[in-house]
C-alpha cells in the first residue's frame, strides 16, 4: 500500500507535481477520495498554518503550498462531487469594489479550499450586488470580503447593507480582513468576524460553521 503521508509531506513542502502524482497512484489503486482530503491533505494545511503562524513559514511558503494543495484537489474535487460528498461550506470571497488587490485574497482563497472549503472566487473591485447574487443564485453560507485600501473600507459595510436589504444576510456568515481592517471594524459593521491572516481565515470560516 503506498505510503500517503508522502502526500502531506507533499503538499507540507509546497512540491505541486509530487502531490498531483501520489494523488493520481493514490486515487488508481482505489484510495477513497475524502480519506485523502480529510487524513492527508486537510491535515497538511493545517500544519502549513500553524508554521506560518510560528514564523517558520512566510507568506511565499504559504502561496507553493496551497499551490501544491490545489494540483491534488484539481484531480479529487470531481470525485467527491460525483459521490455525493458536499464541501465543509461554500465561500464566496472577494476583493471589494474600488479595490484590486488579490494577493492576500488569493492566499485565503487558497487556504480555505485547503481546508475543506469550497471557494467561489468573485475576483476584484466586486460590488455588493455580485456578493449578494452569489449567495443567491450559488448558496454561499459565507462571504469572505477583502481590503487592502482604508478607501475601499466603507464598500464592506455597503455589502452587508446590500445582503440585509436583499433579504440573504441572516443566512450567511461574513468574515472580512485585510491590512486596515480589524475586530473593532468588523464589530461597527455588523460582520460576524474578522482574521489578519489567511490561517486564521480558515479557523474562523469553522467557527462561523459551529452550532450557536
Amino acid at each position: 500500500m503506498q505510503d500517503l503521508k508522502a502526500l502531506s509531506e507533499a503538499v507540507i513542502r509546497g512540491d505541486a507535481k509530487a502531490a498531483r502524482e501520489i494523488t493520481e497512484q493514490a486515487l488508481a489503486s482505489g484510495v477513497d477520495p475524502l480519506a485523502l482530503v480529510n487524513e492527508h491533505m486537510v491535515p497538511a494545511m493545517s500544519e502549513v498554518g500553524r508554521r506560518y503562524e510560528c514564523n517558520e513559514y512566510f507568506v511565499p511558503e504559504l502561496l507553493i503550498s496551497a499551490r501544491a494543495m490545489k494540483a491534488s484537489l484539481e484531480l479529487v474535487r470531481p470525485l467527491l462531487t460525483a459521490s455525493g460528498h458536499p464541501p465543509m461550506a461554500r465561500v464566496a470571497i472577494g476583493t471589494v469594489k474600488g479595490d484590486l488587490h488579490d494577493i492576500g485574497k488569493n492566499l485565503v482563497a487558497a487556504m480555505l479550499e485547503g481546508g475543506g472549503f469550497e471557494v467561489i472566487d468573485l475576483g476584484v473591485n466586486v460590488s455588493p450586488d455580485q456578493f449578494v447574487a452569489a449567495v443567491r443564485e450559488k448558496n454561499a453560507q459565507i462571504v469572505a470580503m477583502s481590503a487592502l485600501l482604508t478607501t475601499t473600507m466603507p464598500s464592506m459595510k455597503t455589502t452587508i447593507e446590500a445582503l440585509r436589504t436583499a433579504g440573504v444576510r441572516q443566512q450567511v456568515k461574513v468574515i472580512i480582513g485585510g491590512a486596515p481592517i480589524s475586530q473593532r471594524y468588523a464589530d461597527e459593521i455588523g460582520a460576524d468576524g474578522f482574521s489578519e491572516n489567511a490561517p486564521g481565515a480558515v479557523t474562523l470560516a469553522r467557527q462561523c460553521l459551529a452550532p450557536a
